[in-house]
């Protein structure tokens, strides 16, 4: 098993739910995440956190699926997933409903996702749209005409941008810089270089 769904008790779509559920190796829904994945008919194949917000009803209803209780309360439930994946060596992580409802846990689990992103794959998935934390650049693929955007979250060096419509090469931005947001993905295919640095890739569906 290689690839990994993470839900989480953010904004979900039941569709998208159950189309990453078909495509993932092992379903892990965290604490209450439970809940929105029993919502999509996708059934969890274990729960992790500190089990303070999953309903009664969706303990019931998983009787027979593991629940990871892990009491620790200095990071959060999204934070303690990924560490789990992450020590069980899955190479790719699908997340969704890490985002919406909470702000700050949306910009919390977005900068925890940094750190995992050095070990395995790591896309955010929402209606419409995906999020992927780079620590390293790579080939992507997306529709053409898709909007996509670079936030650095460090300072970036070295960025190169192939096949968008605003192309780059060697190029350097400051922590929070803008000059990479709303760019266009012009074929199927493109790239991202940087040689030192993180960013966050929005593009969409």
């Amino acid at each position: 098993m290689s690839k990994a769904l993470l839900i989480c008790n953010g904004e979900n779509d039941s569709a998208l739910l159950k189309r990453l559920a078909r495509e993932a190796d092992f379903i892990l829904t965290a604490d209450a995440g439970a809940d929105a994945a029993l919502q999509a008919g996708v059934m969890p194949d274990a729960v992790i956190g500190d089990l303070d917000s999953v309903s009664p009803a969706c303990r019931r209803a998983l009787n027979n699926t593991p629940f990871i209780h892990i009491t620790r309360q200095d990071n959060t439930d999204f934070a303690k997933a990924m560490l789990w994946l992450a020590r069980k060596k899955y190479a790719s992580c699908a997340v969704a409903g890490a985002a919406g409802k909470r702000m700050d846990f949306t910009i919390g689990n977005i900068l925890a996702a940094f750190t995992f992103a050095k070990k395995m794959s790591v896309i955010f998935y929402g209606k419409g749209w995906r999020m992927l934390p780079l620590v390293h650049g790579g080939k992507f693929t997306a529709r053409a005409g898709a909007r996509l955007s670079l936030i650095p979250f460090t300072a970036c060096r070295g960025i190169t941008l192939k096949g968008l419509k605003f192309p780059l090469k060697n190029a350097s931005w400051k922590a929070g810089q803008t000059t990479g947001t709303s760019n266009e993905v012009l074929s199927e295919n493109f790239e991202i270089l940087f040689t030192s640095g993180k960013m966050l890739m929005y593009v969409e569906d």
